[in-house]
């Protein structure tokens, strides 16, 4: 059942990667009022969409230990798994935004 709950976080997170791949303005990651101003609209959604669904499928794959049980020591390496996930997100997110920013 928690892995269930996972999977629907999981999948706002492919909602995301969708929305950007379809956006015709560029989409925000840090905050949704603010408009970024980028040189190539089209490749920075789809570099954007990209990372939103890698990391998609990455976070799944971190939250496989929940289907150990309850009580396993492999939740550890969810918690942990998760707090990495959030900063290379954050960490390549920078790398596009450089890439891309006007």
């Amino acid at each position: 059942m928690a892995y269930i709950g996972w999977l629907l976080v999981s999948a706002v997170f492919y909602g995301f990667g969708i929305y950007a791949w379809t956006a015709d303005k560029p989409v925000s990651f840090w905050n949704f009022t603010q408009q970024i101003q980028v040189n190539h609209v089209e490749k920075y959604n789809r570099a954007v969409a990209k990372l939103w669904i890698s990391f998609a499928v990455l976070f799944d794959i971190i939250g496989l230990p929940v289907l150990a049980g309850q009580n396993s020591a492999w939740i550890v390496f969810l918690v942990l798994g998760t707090m990495a996930w959030a900063i290379a997100l954050m960490a390549v997110y920078t790398g596009i935004e450089k890439k891309y920013r006007i």
